[in-house]
């Protein structure tokens, strides 16, 4: 399982998040200290102010930084700077050349830009530090995100090199702005809950950390992506008939021979074999989120557990009795052969 999923932090929504950050003893921060538009003539007194908090919050920061940073620091050596600030790593993109970040990477972590960085550069980078992150960037502008394929080679590529690859997902609370539609890294996470995103990175990318990009996310998310990352569970919100509403809450286990159009769940065996009757509902189509139920007219199978992840047409001995939300659909191809799930109330 990958790191415990960190945080954006930005000097100017500090104070909106700090509630949220106390309570996440141990987990990164991602510090962007080189947007120009917070420049100002107390930057280093509000950057001094943020890291001390988010110290004595007992989060590991790591700060983004260009030479603009340490113009308005004042602190031109960066080990100084990051030492001076009790920053944990620095993340190095502009301005510094494959020298200085090899020289850099042996005093302290560093994160280095996944986008750009070249397998050779990082297998060297890689060498020379104690801990080397590849972080691939986020992309405010719609349309902009990268596409799966791109960041599954990439990100496999600098694994291979020696670095830990991480990546962005959008927040679900206030966004940042001036765009307002989410930073994730890939395109197709825009929008989407942070929790059904850190599952997609987890599981159909193998990165080994991920930063939620905005500064606003739901209490519910953060639960869920906990449990996620301490249980291996993931939680599916989902609206279920009266009768099947027991379903709610229980973790399920995805069978390692469910083929790709459906979730074939382990422990419906239970319920088949328990000897329970399930009365035939008129039929209705398998949508895409639909839990199923097998009826009596499927003889011995009568009681076993579907979630179909393609839409398959009606058939009168499987019972149609909830749905998963739409905005968690895509969680279903997060769940491989052997993952653990649960259906929760929306």
């Amino acid at each position: 399982m990958p790191d415990r999923v960190g945080f954006s932090v930005y000097l100017s929504t500090f104070e909106d998040q700090r509630a949220t950050l106390a309570r996440r003893p141990g987990a990164a921060a991602f510090l962007s200290l080189h947007m120009e538009e917070e420049f100002s003539p107390d930057y280093r007194r509000r950057a001094e102010d943020v890291c001390r908090g988010l110290n004595e919050f007992g989060l590991r920061v790591i700060a983004d930084i260009s030479p603009s940073t340490s113009i308005q620091l004042g602190e031109p050596d960066l080990v100084r700077l990051a030492r001076h600030l009790g920053l944990w790593g620095l993340r190095v993109d502009y301005g510094l050349d494959e020298n200085a970040v090899l020289a850099l990477a042996g005093e302290l972590p560093v994160a280095v830009n996944a986008s750009t960085l070249s397998p050779d550069s990082a297998e060297r980078i890689a060498r020379a530090g104690r801990r080397v992150i590849a972080m691939h960037n986020f992309y405010p502008r719609p349309e902009t995100g990268l596409d799966g394929d791109v960041f599954r080679t990439r990100t496999r590529l600098l694994q291979e090199a020696g670095c830990k690859v991480y990546a962005f997902l959008p927040g679900d609370g206030p966004l940042r702005g001036p765009v307002h539609a989410g930073l994730p890294t890939l395109e197709a996470h825009r929008g989407l809950p942070p929790s059904v995103c850190l599952a997609d990175l987890t599981v159909n990318y193998g990165v080994d950390g991920a930063f939620v990009g905005d500064p606003g996310v739901s209490e519910r998310e953060l639960a869920r992506m906990d449990r996620f990352q301490t249980e291996g569970v993931l939680e599916l919100p989902a609206r279920l008939s009266e009768g099947c509403r027991d379903l709610c809450g229980k973790v399920f286990t995805c069978r390692t021979d469910s083929p790709r159009r459906l979730i074939r769940v382990r422990e419906s065996r239970e319920y088949s074999r328990s000897g329970r009757h399930v009365e035939p509902l008129p039929p209705a189509p398998r949508l895409r989120g639909s839990v199923t139920v097998d009826n009596a007219l499927y003889g011995r199978y009568s009681g076993e557990i579907q979630i179909v992840r393609e839409d398959l047409p009606a058939d009168p001995r499987v019972n149609v009795v909830g749905r998963v939300a739409e905005r968690y659909l895509p969680a279903l191809e997060a769940i491989p052969g052997g993952g653990r799930f649960a259906l929760t109330a929306e």
